[in-house]
């Protein structure tokens, strides 16, 4: 789906935007909980998914980067022991703040975002 395409012709309404925001922003519940940047978005997903197809789609997006940012993150802290990894974890880090920001962002403008370098495992 193209970054800038609606979901429909009329766009999502006020209440599924709010939904598909929150369902990229609950990623920072990783603040408070472990693994709570997939657990916020897939519990949020799941509960409001039937809001219609835009809350769908920016919950299996958000649910998929959170999953493939915490495989990177693990990558990374293997990759200390290489000294690599000290470089890397902490621009993930920045990279999974600003994409989590910037889809947060678009879903309240109403637009599809979808994340770069993300694996779909959810489909």
């Amino acid at each position: 789906m193209d970054e800038l395409t609606p979901l429909s012709p009329e766009g999502p309404s006020a209440e599924a935007k709010q939904w598909a925001m929150l369902t990229h922003l609950a990623a920072f519940a990783a603040f408070l909980i472990p693994f709570g940047n997939i657990i916020g978005p897939l519990l949020v997903w799941q509960l409001k998914k039937d809001l219609g197809p835009f809350v769908e789609y920016n919950g299996k997006e958000a649910v998929n980067f959170q999953i493939t940012v915490a495989i990177a993150a693990v990558v990374c802290f293997i990759l200390i022991f290489a000294l690599v990894g000290a470089l890397l974890l902490p621009v993930l880090g920045l990279v999974w703040l600003v994409f989590t920001i910037i889809a947060g962002v678009k879903a309240n403008d109403g637009v599809a975002y979808r994340y770069p370098m993300t694996i779909r495992f959810i489909k």
